[in-house]
This record gives structure tokens, sequence and C-alpha cells, in this order.
């Protein structure tokens, strides 16, 4: 199923499991369906399984916005709590959509907690009390760790009560954008499906010990954290200067607080230097970090705490938080440390999500399914991988999971079919009755300034998105809106500089132009690239005669 058409399906307001090989678009593609909904003034919920899923579209954890923390089970008493919650009141109860992206690292019991939540502030015994649920994951990622310290498959949200109830719709993705090269895709794609030849691992097999180039610092990614460790330890022993060290405060029971520390990341001793590589690990917009970003200890203020320099280059001063775990309005257990862990490597689970151009991974102590298949999908390309550890197991996947998946295309299949029969009128009233039913406004021409609280004309290129999002080809639209083709083409160019995540990939013209063109961009001197009259006059010479509107559509893919 391509993007354009799980889109469409979404639209139509039924609950969606959306899923597909690591790369595929997912995330990007909840993106677009965000900007659909908030352009029709419908709300929203963006929600993640981790802190770190959760910054990828600017959401939060599904803990924290339906308020059951890192609870394992609901009582009566806990629902009453959260019911005394004000800003939990105006949270669901003004929520229409919920979106939860990479539901496989999201524990079966805690979904069925999230769903109770829901229909109790809901008032409202339909699934979710009602709303549109979009859960987006993949299966072949590693499972969610259970109490035991384990990974286990049978702990993911397949096997939970409220999928059953539910019964989402199937949208399985089967395009890919992540990596770059067939070789490579072919691999991954042989691991999903169980069926990988010796001709895979003799391709593995050259990335041992591979040269990644000159200059090349690659991500380091291990199965267990005592090998992270030992190497961020090693890579801050080989810094000179002072190491500054700061130590975990904790109040509360032993039990309370142990269940703290293996919630939070935070270090019992954190030990810094200027120059480390490092990432926070706890949200705090107000100071401009979330779980996950990443930085470098630029030095120390004159209290002693770090300034960590981000990759956007903005500084920051990092103070004290604190965690801690409440009950009946009363604190129980509460830790505080500085928000960071050193970051030179990381464990493979928590590379979920991250998309990396190189990467040295060690596969020669995996204990459980989907290890392989997640730390080599990180990288883009073959190239951009460095075996240092490898055997054969670490690229089985759950057997289970294999069975169940192919359950899944299947059911994408028969709804991609179902979906496809529909009218273009039907499929719009569908749309028109879903936005209404949401409480959203179905005229995405005119937008509510809320400051003058007057209604006023939007930029005519969102008119053109709009159109876009529905599928509709250049053609089409230009016929729609009364106007030239060329005059189209400018509206979509706007709208990849503005709205870089919109999906066009149904306007993609055939590769060999595309390839031409890029070639013939390549030839041009660096003051003259890109610039629509020069790559027409390479193409001529090379033979090619496109016309400008060809180019400038060919261009867009490059």
């Amino acid at each position: 199923m391509t993007q354009a058409q799980a889109l469409s399906i979404m639209k139509t307001g039924v609950n969606v499991y959306l899923t597909g090989s690591a790369g595929s678009g997912k995330t990007h593609l909840l993106n677009q369906y965000i900007s659909y909904l908030k352009e029709h003034d419908i709300n929203v919920a963006v929600t993640a399984s981790t802190g770190i899923a959760a910054t990828h579209m600017q959401g939060m954890t599904i803990h924290s916005w339906s308020g059951i923390g890192i609870r394992e089970n609901l009582t009566k008493q806990d629902l009453e709590n959260l019911e005394e919650k004000k800003y939990l009141w105006s949270r669901l109860t003004s929520a229409r959509v919920l979106i939860i992206d990479e539901v496989s690292m999201l524990h079966a019991y805690r979904l069925d907690m999230v769903n109770i939540v829901c229909k109790k502030f809901k008032r409202n015994d339909l699934p979710f009390g009602g709303l549109q649920v979009i859960l987006a994951g993949d299966l072949f990622q590693l499972p969610p760790i259970n109490k035991s310290g384990d990974l286990n498959s049978k702990d993911m949200v397949i096997y939970s009560n409220i999928w059953q109830e539910m019964k989402p719709a199937i949208c399985y993705l089967t395009e890919q954008h992540r990596q770059e090269d067939d070789i490579f895709l072919g691999i991954l794609n042989a691991i999903r499906d169980g069926n990988l030849m010796d001709e895979h691992y003799e391709l593995l097999g050259e990335r041992y010990n591979a040269n990644l180039g000159e200059d090349v610092f690659p991500t380091k990614l291990y199965t267990h954290n005592k090998n992270v460790d030992s190497e961020n330890i090693q890579k801050l022993n080989s810094i000179d200067g002072e190491v500054k060290k700061y130590f975990m405060q904790s109040t509360g029971r032993d039990v309370m607080v142990e269940i703290l520390k293996k919630s939070t990341l935070a270090q019992e001793e954190l030990n810094l230097k200027k120059g480390a590589e490092v990432m926070f690990i706890k949200n705090n917009l107000e100071y401009g970090y979330v779980n996950g970003t990443r930085g470098v200890v630029a030095g120390f203020n004159s209290m002693s705490l770090p300034i960590i320099k981000l990759y956007n280059g903005r500084k920051i001063e990092v103070g004290l938080e604190s965690w801690s775990i409440e009950e009946n309005g009363k604190i129980k257990a509460s830790l505080s440390q500085i928000p960071l862990r050193l970051a030179w490597a990381i464990t493979i689970h928590k590379s979920q999500g991250m998309s990396l151009d190189c990467a040295e991974i060690d596969l020669s102590n995996t204990f459980a399914y989907g290890m392989g298949y997640v730390a080599l999908s990180r990288v883009r390309s073959l190239s951009g991988v460095r075996l240092i550890g490898f055997k054969r197991e670490s690229l089985q996947v759950d057997p289970e999971v294999l069975k169940f998946d192919q359950g899944l295309r299947a059911e994408s299949e028969v709804n991609e079919k179902l979906f496809s029969k529909l009218k273009k009128d039907e499929q719009e009233k569908l749309e028109r009755e879903f936005i209404l039913r949401m409480d959203g406004t179905l005229n995405i021409s005119k937008v509510l300034d809320t400051k003058t609280k007057k209604l006023k004309k939007i930029p005519t290129i969102l008119i053109t998105k709009e159109l876009l999002d529905n599928g509709m080809n250049i053609k089409e639209i230009a016929k729609e809106r009364g106007l030239v083709e060329g005059t189209i083409i400018s509206h979509i160019e706007e709208i990849m500089k503005e709205y870089p995540t919109t999906i066009i990939t149904h306007l993609r013209p055939v590769q060999t132009d595309i390839d031409i063109v890029k070639k013939a961009n390549v030839k041009l001197k660096e003051d003259q690239k890109g610039k629509l009259s020069p790559i027409k006059f390479t193409l001529e010479k090379l033979g090619s005669h496109m016309s400008f509107e060809d180019i400038r559509l060919a261009r867009l893919f490059i």
C-alpha cells in the first residue's frame, strides 16, 4: 500500500494500524495526517510509546498524555484520582483523534489501560471512548521490556484486549524511503521474510571491520548496556580535562525508588567532561530540550553545571531535574539528577526510530528476536555499515511475528482493494462526515484568526495542497482550479519548501527522467546548479528535449 492510499483510508475516520518495514515512512505519513487534521481544526493527540519517538512528531509519551504514568495496573482509586486532575479533563475531552507511534514498544496491558482511561473521561463505551485511533509500528522492531527485564513478543499490543475490540484497518506500507541501495533493501526484506540466503550472509560478511572512510565517526550500537557503558567510559577517559561528578539524590521506600530508577534512565553517578557527547533523558520544553536531544558538553558555569551545545548550535545550561511517583496526591518516591547520559554509544533498543548515515554494530551477543534487523535497518545504505561482531542467529525474527505479519499483509491488500473501489464522491462524502463528526471545519480555504476573531483567506498554495493530499495529479488540480499546469507546479515547489512532509509520490515521473535531469545538473558549474535554463540546455546536448514543466517536476525528486 502506498502512503497516499493509507492517507485516504485514515481520512474516512476508521481506526487504523499503520505498519511497514523500517524506513517505509510511517512517521512521515503520521505527520502528514496530523497536518491534515489541524487544517480542518480537528483536535489531535500526538503521542508515542517512548520520549525519543514522541519528539519525531513534537508530541508526548502516551503514558504522560493518558495519565497512566508508570503504573502496572489501574485500580478504581487510581481512576478516581485521575478524574481529579483538571489538565487531564481538558486534554482527553477535547481530543478527537489519538495517534500512538512506535506501538511495538508499548505493553499490551498499557494499551488496555489507555483505553479504560479514555472511556472513563469520554463517558463512552466505544473503543477509546469514540476517538479515532491511529496506531503505528512494526512488529519486527523489538518488543517492550517486561517486568523481569526480558523482551517478549507476547507483550505486544496485538495481544491486548482492545486490539480485538477496535479491529483496526491494516495499512501496510510497501514504499521505502530510508535505505538508499537495492542490495541492502533486499537483505532487510529477506530478514523480514525469514528467507536469508548464503549470498546475503556473504554481502554482510564483507562489512566485517569495513572501512567507512577517514574522519568518519559512526554511532556505535550494542546489544547490552554494559558494552555501551564501557565504550562511553573509555571515550570519556580519552578526553583531557577535569571530570565533573553528579550524584543522584532520592527519597522514598527503596522498592519504589528502584522502580523509578529503571523508568527514568537517570544515572546514580554521572561523570562529564568538556567535549563529551551526551543525550538528554527528559523533556523540558521551557528550556528547549526533550528526551533524545543530542549535544556536546561545551563547558561548565560558575555553579559547575554543564553547558550543552546542541547540534543546532544553541547552548543550554542544564540544571537538576526531578522524577517522582505519586499515589493519592502524595509523592511516594522521588529522585533528582542532571538529565543527561553519555552518548558515544547506545543500545540497539534505544536506537529504534533513528536514521543513521553510518553505524558500527556488534551483533555477537544478541538475546532477542529482531535485534539484528533493528540495528541494520537504522542505516541508510550497506556502505554505511561496519560489523564488529556477528552471528547468524542475530538475524532471526520471531516465528509468531512472521506468521502474524503475513496476515497483516493480506488484510492490507484486502483494504487496499476495498477502499480503491470507492468512487471520488463516495470518498469525499466519508471524509466530510468524519470531519463534521470530529467537530472540524470543512472549508480549509478559510481559517480563524484568533487575535482578531475574523475569518481570512489562506494562501492559494494550501488549496492546491489539499487537492494534492486527496491524491489528485497536476492535470486534475489545474482543471479543478482553472489554472495552467505551470502555475500548479509553482505551487508544488512552494509547498515542498513550506511543508516538506507533503506526499507527492503519486506525481513521481519515470526514473529515467529523474536520472537524466540529475546527470545534467551534475555537469553544471556550482553557480548554475538547479537552474532551469542551464539544465535544459545541457539536456538538449545530451539528446533529451524535456519541457521546463517536466524538468521542474523531476527536480522535486532529486
